[in-house]
């Protein structure tokens, strides 16, 4: 006979002090259902230094209690797959014999929100940490970046996200220029429902011999356990369950919850770390001290290892004497390291630390006894299972209401221009589409002498000399709120198959992806409805093309000062270049090249940014896309970069032929003009504006033409010569009777310069 047990609920109810207790427990960032979890799984009541620390570590940050379901639909398999995601802090695939590349992305949205410059860098050095931690050498940094309006006369608040932008950027640079690692790529949007919190999403590579590969567990009873690096503070306390919830309006009261970052630090920290890992038998287990710092660390390790620790918090390195164990448990200050070490070889670890001058200290030890036990002042302050904690949290199936739909509305037809010069010009100024180079230039993009091609392309690609091997990679980040708002299952497909497009057009094939998922609120319906369909819509399309997500992150809890900010997957792409030929470049390269549209032209305006941005709506449809074609025109790509018969390779995506066409005039060294002819019986603004997927610009000798257009009928797409590469630098278009003529010069001006004309005005 069983017994009926009582829900969770029922079994520890609050009822003493009513109101007051309550609070006091919403206060630790528990609900009063996982209160009563807690008390359950103790078997008594928790102290409030066990409701801090289950507050934190039961938080959406850390144990994914609201995605932690719909996650496990991601196809996260595959030949290549050494260390799938989930397992460790990043996923690693194998790139050659003997050697693995490993990639993430990471957010710091809340904290870049309330402390730009911090905000950012912190970013940078968690994925940083995230990314040696398991090894490897990290090579290169991206971002995806996203802000509220910047400019004066759409936004009352653009000073605020101009400051954002700028400081975030600087953040950003300070960083990765310090600690000596490239930025190569990324991305930048503006929308009004990122204002006041902004999207900061970075991406980090490195590469590790297989047999280098660590692990984050605390294995062997009587290892000694050690902390490298900075000394623990009081900054960043609870920066993991600040960043599972929505914002505060006084940001000035939540800066404590925003972490100090020191580049230097993290920078001699990466080189001792990197020479213990290449002596062998030394290292045991290595974790990174981000979200949660020592408890998060200690708990994970030793929970993956079905062991426990006996740790001395008196022994940790202190900025402030009379922390307690609480504050020193969940202090999230940086450039931290948790070290599990073999007992043999203690003095080893010692002088390599000693060698880098990074301060090395022991804690405690491994134990065989699956607890925590936590020491300060001389006495037990803390004893936890660590299965309660990383295990135990709780994972929720939460409602998701598909809201209704009017899809018998016809598409609409809106008005035609009548100046397309000045049109062009202005289009092509925009924040969300002129030059990035305002930003990329505060980057030292080339440290390492490892980047082939500067940021602004389609995309970053290194070289990477491994002993024998010259290895080259494609990489690339890729998303589009606008999309996924109108329709999250298909513009997350969008944005993988983007994604892809990118890496083909440098003939990359995909090794793998990693996504961050930023969204509003899981517990409206809405909102996580639109989660839900993201997710499906990512893991069918990596179905589709056969790639695995190696790992990611998920921000819940974003909103403008008016509404949700726009569902926001970002998905970050490693490919790799197979083919030794020389890449064809975005810009057009040669006076007479033949410029040729694959793909097709495209119909309509649905969904375009130049609808957004004109006409103040996105339309009720996205623009057309199909996997097939995209599949399609990649292999068209791929075939392109193995014959080696292209001079430049220009995907079509935001902003459509036209900003494409402008882009591959104005953005190279050479200064090359163009001159082409559009079909007179299409409507101009939709050649130019509309943005379906499957498509490139191409410029090429014209002896190589007619193996182009084989070679794209043999794959199923349509080549269709638009006319020639001038060295005239004149900008012509024809449409019929119509004729357009851009001084390149002068357009080139309103482009390259369009973010700092914006930002001198503040």
């Amino acid at each position: 006979m069983k017994l009926k047990m009582k829900p969770i609920e029922e079994q520890c109810p609050v009822t003493e002090n009513g109101e007051e207790a309550i609070g006091e427990i919403q206060s630790f960032g528990l609900s009063i259902a996982e209160y009563n979890r807690l008390c359950l799984l103790l078997g008594r009541r928790p102290t409030p230094a066990e409701m801090a620390i289950f507050g934190v570590m039961w938080s959406e940050h850390c144990c994914y209690k609201s995605s932690k379901n719909e996650l496990r639909k991601l196809p996260t398999l595959g030949k290549r797959v050494l260390v799938k995601a989930g397992e460790e802090n990043a996923g690693v695939v194998e790139l050659t014999e003997g050697w693995a590349v490993v990639f993430k992305i990471e957010s710091h949205n809340h904290p870049s929100a309330v402390e730009p410059f911090q905000g950012a860098a912190t970013g940078v050095g968690g994925i940083f940490r995230d990314i040696l931690t398991m090894g490897a050498q990290p090579l290169c940094f991206m971002n995806s970046l996203r802000f509220g309006e910047i400019r004066k006369e759409k936004s009352p608040g653009a000073n605020h996200n101009a400051f954002l932008l700028r400081h975030v950027v600087a953040g950003i640079a300070h960083y990765g220029n310090c600690v000596g690692v490239p930025t190569v790529g990324g991305e930048l949007a503006f929308d009004k429902s990122y204002e006041d919190n902004p999207l900061v999403n970075v991406f980090c590579l490195g590469v590790v011999k297989t047999e280098r590969i660590q692990r984050g567990v605390a294995q062997g009873i009587g290892n000694p356990v050690y902390i490298a690096g900075s000394k623990t503070g009081r900054d960043g306390l609870k920066g993991a369950a600040f960043a599972s919830r929505k914002l505060e309006e006084n940001k000035a009261e939540q800066r404590h919850s925003v972490q100090i970052a020191d580049p230097f630090m993290g920078r001699i920290l990466m080189s001792a770390c990197l020479e213990l890992f290449q002596i062998p038998g030394v290292v045991v287990g290595i974790q990174d001290m981000g979200a949660a710092g020592l408890i998060c660390s200690t708990s994970e390790t030793a929970a993956r290892a079905k062991r426990g620790m006996e740790i001395n918090l008196d022994e940790v390195p202190v900025r402030e004497e009379d922390m307690s164990a609480e504050e020193i448990l969940l202090s999230e200050s940086q450039e931290r390291m948790l070290l599990i070490i073999s007992k043999d070889n203690e003095e080893v670890a010692k002088r390599v630390f000693d060698k880098w001058e990074v301060p090395f200290c022991r804690i405690g030890k491994v134990i065989q006894e699956e607890k925590l036990r936590f020491y300060r002042w001389g006495k037990l302050a803390l004893e936890i299972a660590p299965e309660l904690i990383v295990h135990k949290a709780p994972v929720y199936t939460l409602q998701a209401h598909e809201p209704s739909h009017k899809d018998s509305l016809p598409s609409r037809r809106w008005p035609e221009p009548k100046d397309y010069k000045n049109l062009l010009i202005e289009f092509c100024s925009l924040p969300q589409n002129c030059s990035r180079k305002w930003i990329y230039s505060q980057f030292d993009y080339m440290v390492g002498l490892r980047t082939v091609e500067d940021p602004g392309s389609d995309c970053a690609v290194m070289r990477l000399f491994l002993e024998d091997k010259l290895i080259r990679l494609g990489l690339t980040l890729d998303g589009n709120g606008r999309y996924c708002g109108i329709d999250p299952y298909r513009g997350s497909m969008m944005a993988v198959a983007e994604a892809l497009r990118n890496l083909a057009v440098v003939g990359a094939i995909p090794l793998g992806i990693t996504d961050n998922l930023n969204f509003a609120d899981p517990n409206d319906p809405f909102s996580y409805w639109q989660f839900k369909e993201a997710v499906r819509g990512i893991a069918e399309a990596c179905r589709f093309f056969e790639i695995p997500v190696t790992g990611g992150n998920v921000s819940f809890y974003n909103f403008s000062k008016q509404s949700s900010i726009l569902p926001t997957p970002v998905i970050g792409a490693v490919g790799l270049i197979e083919t030794d030929k020389a890449l064809a470049k975005m810009a057009f390269q040669n006076p007479g090249d033949v410029i040729v549209l694959l793909g097709g032209w495209g119909n309509g305006l649905e969904g375009s940014l130049y609808l957004q941005e004109y006409f103040g709506e996105s339309g009720q449809k996205l623009p057309h896309f199909s996997l097939e074609a995209e599949k399609k025109h990649n292999e068209l790509l791929y075939s392109l970069a193995n014959e080696g018969i292209a001079s430049s390779i220009h995907d079509l995506s935001e902003g459509g032929l036209g900003l494409a066409l402008v882009e591959c005039s104005v953005s190279g060294d050479k200064k090359l003009g163009f001159s082409i002819s559009l079909p007179a019986e299409l409507r101009l603004d939709e050649l130019l504006f509309n943005e379906a997927g499957a498509r490139s610009v191409v410029s090429l000798p014209r002896e190589n033409l007619s193996s182009l257009l084989k070679i794209a009928d043999d794959k199923g797409v349509q080549g269709i010569v638009l006319g020639e590469v001038t060295e005239e630098y004149f900008l012509k278009l024809r449409h019929g009777e119509q004729s357009i003529e851009i001084d390149g010069a002068e357009i080139e001006e309103e482009w390259e310069k369009g973010l700092e004309k914006i930002l001198e005005k503040d």
